[in-house]
């Protein structure tokens, strides 16, 4: 936990209390970073209470301020906060005027959704597969058949995946786990009368396939952006250009369902992206990273990138200065009291280094200093970041960061405050997870208080 809120992103959910006998909810939560470009960018989970009685955006709203000055935190320096797109969290963050950053996975399980749901023989398909999926896992028979056929048919011995709606990319598995036991499956669901409505026909294969050769490319990226320990935003802008320029874009040789679903996916991605401060924060994100810079950033858009920039490096500069010398003078007036006879110091001989500092000061005095300006010094140190090559995208931006900091001081800094914000809610979703494996049915007298210093120490320890 650090003191500085500019350098703090945070990827914050909100759960009403819930007046019933039901276990206590899981306390709202937010992931607040580390301070410096040499530490890891993985953070404690602090657990922070919002004590919300209705859903509303306006008790959101106030509940999350609350939560930020129990902390201490200035509001002022929130960079950015990373939610859902639940209507009250996106609302609320409005309210409070904060800049909020949507989840990428559930951006993309919403594309997904979107694309699938338009497709009657996609539903019947889907129909078929929880049917079948359902009905091994209530039969301890028909699984024992199936290791039977799994062998017998020399197949991998894998258990059916369950889809489950908040699990981003279990359809996925789950489609895919089916088409690689198909055979098993015939040959057990056919010995049954009673069965053999569940197995897929060709059709259903055939749509199968062309969902899991749409839906597969997406499944990597998922995971890889909901990491913690690594930075993640800077590489949104990056994937997104992936998308449209390769794994989304319809081949020759595939199917025209997988195509369309390609497309339908791209063009909500693309338009749920097209929002201006997303945009310029993904682009000055990106432009950051030691490993991207401005390769993935629109040529039209460069110049406004450096000016923002060089606008934000005075700025910080500024912040900076008028810090230091506000702790200065006070520490002079507390430490350095007034004396009314102070001693005289001894008379030293001139060197010969001091022969040039005089002259130096004359001629800044007479005004032929040949210093930079600061605008000029940050535009400098900015351009010569550019100018080195960029690491490879498998190096890590942070150590990278970590031994360059003292030639880049200013943009270091900068560096900090953008490149720790999380591209997915991710983080959160594991501190309610986490909650959902404290409170359990054996421990439901839990107090609320009680849930959040386990759930503090599952996190941190």
């Amino acid at each position: 936990m650090v003191l500085k809120v500019q350098q703090q992103p945070c990827g914050c959910k909100c759960n009403p209390d819930q007046q019933s006998s039901a276990p206590p909810s899981p306390p709202a939560t937010a992931e607040w970073r580390e301070d410096g470009p040499n530490s890891r960018v993985e953070g404690g989970g602090a657990v922070l209470k919002l004590k919300v009685k209705h859903a509303r955006r306006e008790n959101i709203a106030a509940a999350l301020k609350e939560a930020v000055a129990s902390w201490n935190l200035d509001e002022e320096h929130l960079v950015c906060i990373t939610s859902d797109n639940a209507a009250n969290i996106v609302r609320a963050a409005s309210l409070n005027k904060w800049t909020r950053l949507q989840c990428f996975g559930h951006r993309l399980h919403l594309a997904v959704e979107n694309a699938v749901k338009k497709s009657d023989k996609i539903d019947r398909a889907l129909s078929i597969c929880k049917k079948l999926v359902g009905h091994f896992s209530h039969s301890w028979k028909a699984r024992a058949a199936l290791e039977d056929a799994q062998k017998e048919l020399n197949l991998p011995s894998h258990s059916l995946i369950t889809e489950c709606q908040t699990r981003w990319g279990s359809r996925q598995m789950m489609i895919s786990r089916i088409l690689e036991q198909q055979r098993a499956l015939a040959q057990v669901l056919s010995k049954d009368k009673k069965t053999r409505h569940l197995i897929p026909t060709w059709q259903d294969i055939d749509v199968l396939e062309s969902v899991s050769k749409s839906l597969d490319p997406l499944l990597d990226f998922t995971d890889a952006l909901s990491g913690e320990d690594y930075i993640s935003i800077s590489c949104l802008k990056p994937v997104l250009h992936l998308f449209n320029t390769q794994l989304l874009q319809g081949q020759d040789e595939e199917t025209d369902l997988t195509k369309k679903l390609k497309k339908e996916m791209l063009d909500y991605i693309n338009e749920k992206y097209e929002d201006k401060a997303t945009q310029e924060l993904l682009d000055i994100a990106s432009c950051l990273d030691p490993r991207f810079k401005m390769d993935f950033i629109d040529a039209d858009k460069k110049p406004q990138v450096k000016a923002r920039v060089t606008t934000e490096l005075m700025e910080c500069h500024a912040q900076t200065s008028s810090a230091l010398f506000s702790a200065a003078s006070s520490s002079s007036t507390e430490e350095n009291p007034t004396v009314a006879n102070p001693p005289q110091e001894k008379k030293s001989k001139k060197s010969f280094g001091g022969f040039f500092q005089s002259i130096q000061s004359k001629a800044g005095a007479a005004g032929t200093s040949s210093s930079l300006t600061l605008r000029e010094s940050v535009e400098a140190e900015f351009n010569n970041y550019l100018l080195t090559p960029c690491i490879d995208k498998d190096q890590d931006a942070l150590a990278w960061w970590k031994i360059y900091q003292i030639n880049f001081p200013r943009l270091s800094k900068l560096a900090c405050k953008y490149l720790c914000i999380p591209a997915t809610s991710s983080p959160s979703e594991r501190l309610f997870s986490a909650s959902g494996n404290i409170v359990t049915c054996q421990r439901s007298c839990l107090k609320p208080e009680m849930v959040d210093k386990l759930v503090f120490l599952a996190k941190n320890l």
